[in-house]
């Protein structure tokens, strides 16, 4: 049982397997995809395989689509020529139920796979092809919140972003400057519509697209390497858009047991490959079976019924309600809290985190007791509603894989959104104190003793890869175990810092409380499970 198109004409061997297999002809869709594409995805990874793909394949299997996806990927081309083209772009999504049942579907919808790589002509050629389209309506993205920054972590352009903004789009070595490029491809072939939609797991993740695109546009328009009405057309709401939208699905690394479980089942080669970017990627992708995609309805060349599938297409003012209701209550920081201090308990499932009396406890009550107060019902999901399934059902699921070192990485790009917009909430209400927040403080100073990489018995472990930690990792370099007197001088820069945590935790009335805390934590050996004793209930 090969997973390509040769090996999937066995059809019967996959069905006795247990498989769910494609119900369109793929080779039509494939080549009515080719002529009129309507959707380019960029970024070729687990949520997208797990997500968009899928349905996308269930409108094709019901007859509502005819045309299927494109996927390009701008930052590990290795996950398409290692990945997507040597299985035909077919994937195998694995949906593991809390129930403890599995469901096996491979996937098809996607049909071409391309590298976004503006030193390879033949694949930038097809790319701005495709984006010369009347026919196509829609990029989307998931490239992780770090792949809209523009700047390091003292502010500063990258510097393949300012030789970028000189050189013009011609052939940009950035991943957003070649984005912009197929872009301005499209302006130059009739100014043609077309919605710009990041899917990625951030706040108003729209604008962040749009700035970052907005930039090369003004720089390129400014010093002439484009044409003057390029900026007028990124900014015309008629012709390309930048919705917002929320996504929400849990699509962990590619798990052992998984691929255990069909090799058993007769798929050959399952094994993942970790490329030279240490992309840990395979031919299947393991999921919960929760899902929410909310997307701001602004498509200016129109778009097909993805509601049929599940999504939801509301106003701005909605998916910034349901945002917020996910990411800084409902969902994400409680997945942080847990990340954090799973890594310092020296836990590998998050979905063991949930048997543990205190940890549990703390995200209760950062959810419930913390957060709920600030939060605004979008109408479309019920919060309270949201955050049940997510503590009861979701995160304690045993049969996925998720892990804290996994949610750990980029903290220092989650904490203000995750957190800091509940402070600010609390801060802006005449009702509300921030004073009686305890626990959102107590996570600000567990990220800091995590910064260590020591976990509560005194081993080293690896921190999660992060933009800041060259930053930040020199403000703890002198601090130990016990030894904490410095605390308050040392970490002083960085309580201060509103890019970190949404707000000057000076100015919040935050700081001492978060430092008292970090110095309990960092007391000595079992400090962190005293603490978390002493302080949630």
């Amino acid at each position: 049982m090969k997973l390509n198109q040769q090996g999937l004409e066995h059809k019967t061997q996959w069905q006795q397997a247990g498989f769910r297999l494609p119900q369109f002809d793929r080779r039509a869709v494939a080549a009515a995809t080719k002529e009129n594409p309507f959707w380019i995805h960029f970024g070729a990874g687990n949520i997208f395989r797990a997500f968009q793909a899928n349905a996308v394949q269930n409108l094709l299997n019901a007859g509502e689509l005819d045309r299927g996806l494109i996927v390009a990927e701008g930052f590990d081309y290795e996950i398409i020529r290692k990945m997507n083209r040597p299985h035909d772009d077919y994937s195998i999504l694995v949906t593991l139920k809390a129930d403890g049942t599995v469901e096996k579907t491979v996937v098809g919808s996607v049909v071409e796979s391309c590298i976004l790589d503006s030193e390879d002509e033949a694949e930038y050629e097809r790319l701005k092809t495709i984006f010369r389209k009347d026919s196509l309506q829609m990029a989307s993205f998931t490239i992780t919140e770090k792949g809209y920054s523009l700047v390091n972590g003292k502010g500063e352009f990258l510097p393949e972003v300012e030789k970028d903004f000189l050189a013009g789009p011609k052939k940009p070595a950035s991943y957003i400057g070649k984005v912009t490029s197929l872009l301005y491809t499209r302006y130059q072939a009739g100014e043609r519509p077309i919605a710009m939609v990041s899917m990625d797991n951030c706040s108003h993740n729209g604008d962040k697209l749009y700035a970052a695109v907005h930039a090369f546009a003004g720089k390129w328009t400014e010093n002439g390497t484009a044409e003057a009405g390029f900026l007028a057309y990124v900014n015309d709401k008629e012709k390309v858009t930048f919705p917002w939208s929320m996504i929400d699905k849990i699509t962990p690394r590619p798990d052992a047991s998984v691929e255990a479980a069909l090799k058993a089942d007769g798929v050959e080669e399952p094994d993942p490959v970790i490329t030279s970017k240490n992309t840990y990627v395979a031919p299947f992708v393991n999921a919960e079976e929760c899902e929410y995609l909310v997307i701001e309805d602004a498509f200016p060349n129109g778009r097909p019924a993805l509601e049929k599938a599940g999504l939801m297409f509301t106003d701005r003012e909605t998916v910034d309600k349901v945002e917020k209701m996910k990411v800084c209550t409902c969902l994400n920081p409680l997945h942080t809290a847990l990340a954090i201090f799973g890594c310092l308990l020296g836990y590998q499932k998050i979905s063991e985190e949930m048997k543990d009396t205190e940890l549990k406890k703390l995200v209760e009550a950062i959810g419930y007791t913390e957060g709920l107060p600030v939060v605004t019902d979008p109408g479309v999901l019920n919060p309270r509603e949201f955050i049940d399934t997510v503590l009861n059902v979701r995160i304690p699921n045993p049969f996925m894989p998720d892990t804290p070192q996994r949610i750990a990485t980029d903290t220092s790009q989650k904490l203000a959104i995750r957190f800091g917009e509940t402070i600010k909430a609390y801060l802006a209400s005449p009702e509300l104190d921030a004073a009686d927040l305890k626990l959102i403080p107590l996570v600000f100073a567990g990220w800091l003793r995590y910064l260590l990489a020591v976990d509560d018995e005194g081993n080293a472990f690896e921190l999660s890869p992060d933009p800041l930690l060259e930053t930040v990792r020199p403000y703890v370099a002198e601090l130990r175990l016990g030894e904490t007197a410095d605390a308050e001088a040392a970490l002083e820069p960085v309580l201060k810092d509103a890019e970190i945590f949404g707000v000057n935790l000076y100015e919040a009335g935050m700081a001492e409380r978060v430092l008292e805390y970090f110095k309990e934590l960092a007391a000595a050996k079992g400090a962190v499970r005293a603490v978390l004793k002493k302080y949630v209930r």
